[in-house]
């Protein structure tokens, strides 16, 4: 596997940080997942429980490990730094500054191993004045911006329903993380890697943050309508919504010729996408009295022939039972001993000679500790 030989100590929890260290287990690196003595990971008693198990932590921390340490002992913090002398990266989600009171700064940290990579997932970044704040998910999107934009002209602003912020950070740490491992083989030297909720979100704002530092101006909510091209949407079918994705003219033209409107793109409201942009809610209004003739199975067919992006818009029923998504193996299941078996979702990146596999199901707390802690007095 990609990243086989590659131990990770993880001290993440919730989301943000084990979505990362689940990225690089996937992928084949032996991840340590050191939980607390009490009661580990919170999600372990979040969202549906089944057979003893959440299904939630199962699907965010299978093929890693768990070792039981009380980090607030001297016992533990001597563990750890056992454990990391042997690491090659180090996966926290702390807010800045918890580490090195617990003593374990950058500079102990490369101290110990100086090979070592060190990622951090937090709220706002380890400098500025939001520095020392606490941050969910739902915080990130309020102050990125991202739900600024998100929701209706005259709705309230909106937050995405999957925890956006969580979700990026953790996944450009595990980006960090490789590229920081491709960077030690040329160097011999680890170095700090750290992602925040709030900036990967900002750097998710693409066209529209792009539009307003051209322009200045705020970009407004526009539901389902795009902020910078027209037509595109949800368009209605006589049996529910269509999907339709006309980025460019050449696509627009495609998707009025599959609906007999062509001829459309000779009146002057419509002619460029500007003209359309004004005049947006009237070209809709002309598309929805046609598609609203057929049905939704009848238009994905014809536009989608057309050579025009389109699709349904499906529950996470229909999609966990669609033929294309089944064919990418998206809809994994998994035995966990005691437990049952628990359907999570698939690897979304597919490598051609590396592939992630599923190794081991989420650990029940503390399964690893007794045969870890014995390999580490055995190198002693």
């Amino acid at each position: 596997m990609a990243l086989s030989g590659i131990r990770v100590v993880d001290l993440t929890r919730i989301l943000a940080g084990p979505f990362c260290t689940l990225m690089l287990a996937d992928m084949g690196a032996e991840v340590i997942k050191i939980e607390s003595p009490d009661s580990g990971d919170p999600v372990r008693r979040q969202g549906a429980i089944k057979e003893g198990i959440s299904w939630y932590f199962a699907q965010f921390n299978r093929n890693k490990k768990s070792v039981v340490l009380d980090l607030y002992t001297d016992e533990g913090k001597k563990t750890l730094t056992k454990l990391l002398s042997t690491a090659d990266v180090l996966v926290d989600n702390y807010r800045p500054g918890v580490l090195t009171k617990m003593g374990f700064s950058e500079e102990r940290l490369e101290e110990i191993n100086p090979r070592l990579i060190q990622a951090s997932v937090n709220g706002y970044g380890s400098s500025g004045p939001y520095v020392d704040r606490p941050s969910f998910d739902f915080i990130a999107q309020a102050m990125s911006g991202f739900m600024s934009v998100n929701g209706g002209p005259d709705s309230d602003p909106q937050r995405a329903a999957p925890p956006m912020s969580d979700l990026i950070a953790g996944l450009y740490c595990a980006f960090g993380v490789v590229t920081a491992l491709q960077a030690r083989e040329r160097t011999g030297r680890g170095q700090r890697v750290e992602s925040s909720l709030t900036g990967g979100l900002i750097s998710m704002m693409a066209y529209l943050s792009a539009e307003y530092f051209a322009t200045g101006e705020i970009p407004q909510r526009t539901g389902n309508y795009h902020p910078i091209v027209s037509p595109y949407g949800l368009f209605q079918a006589s049996d529910g919504m269509v999907a339709v994705a006309p980025s460019t003219d050449t696509f627009v033209r495609r998707f009025l010729r599959a609906l007999m409107l062509e001829y459309l793109l000779d009146d002057v409201r419509f002619q460029t996408n500007d003209d359309r942009m004004i005049n947006r809610d009237v070209l809709a209004d002309r598309i929805n009295e046609v598609t609203s003739l057929r049905t939704v199975d009848y238009w994905i067919e014809v536009i989608n022939d057309a050579g025009c992006p389109c699709g349904r818009v499906m529950d996470l029923a229909e999609v966990f039972s669609d033929p294309q998504v089944l064919s990418q193996n998206m809809v994994l299941d998994q035995v966990h001993p005691g437990h049952g078996t628990v359907r999570m979702t698939g690897f979304p990146v597919k490598l051609s000679r590396t592939p992630a596999k599923l190794r081991r199901p989420a650990p029940d707390l503390g399964a690893d500790t007794e045969a870890i802690l014995a390999a580490l007095d055995d190198s002693d």
